[in-house]
């Protein structure tokens, strides 16, 4: 994805808030060179956010006629707000090894035996997984195929294709379950109806003066 982004000269509280006051966006762009304040159109960004290839896939921006490859690796948000405060950028290159949280995309979840014979539900359990590899190699998302999980099955970060030269980041954890199947719920049994209520047996009344005296 493309994007563009101006070089900023005033910095502080005060030229930040005057920024945005404009509908432009304070960032920052670090890694491989000097640091680079700049700035951006508040709107443009504000609907690229929207997309996920703009947080997980390499990116391309211009700069003063130049164009940087950059990662997003920071978004600041108003506290209730639409409205975005600052932005930082990683600037990368071929060689740059990186460490970023990639979306999980599933798919055939509806053919698989689990959902389609046994009409059970596939639990995602994990949505996305930090990865290490080459900034040249960042993928926009992994590929997760749930077509052959049966009944009883789960898939771990292990069953999850990976380029060669990229690996998941663990963090501690062996190898955690992203998807797994869960039985369908117990159909709710409804009470029997209430057997109708007997009829009460009728109230004696009491007797009269005349039957008394006989």
């Amino acid at each position: 994805m493309k994007f563009v982004a101006f070089p900023r000269e005033l910095q502080g509280t005060g030229a930040s808030r005057r920024l945005r006051h404009s509908g432009k966006v304070p960032g920052i762009v670090y890694g491989a060179g000097e640091p680079v304040m700049v700035e951006l159109d508040h709107n443009a960004l504000f609907h690229a956010l929207k997309k996920e290839a703009f947080h997980s896939s390499l990116l391309e921006m211009e700069l003063a006629g130049n164009s940087q490859q950059v990662l997003l690796r920071d978004v600041q948000m108003h506290a209730f707000r639409p409205i975005v405060m600052h932005v930082d950028f990683q600037r990368v290159d071929a060689t740059t090894r990186i460490q970023k949280r990639v979306p999980l995309h599933f798919i055939n979840e509806d053919s698989a035996p689990a959902v389609k014979i046994d009409k059970c539900l596939i639990s995602h359990v994990a949505t996305e997984l930090e990865i290490e590899c080459l900034a040249s190699q960042l993928p926009e998302f992994l590929t997760v195929d749930l077509g052959n999980l049966a009944k009883g099955q789960s898939l771990h970060v292990s069953d999850v294709p990976l380029g060669a030269d990229t690996k998941v980041v663990l963090r501690g954890r062996k190898n955690p379950v992203i998807a797994t199947v869960v039985n369908p719920a117990a159909e709710e049994v409804l009470p029997e109806a209430a057997a109708p209520l007997a009829k009460a047996a009728p109230v004696k009344g009491k007797k009269t003066e005349k039957q008394n005296k006989k």
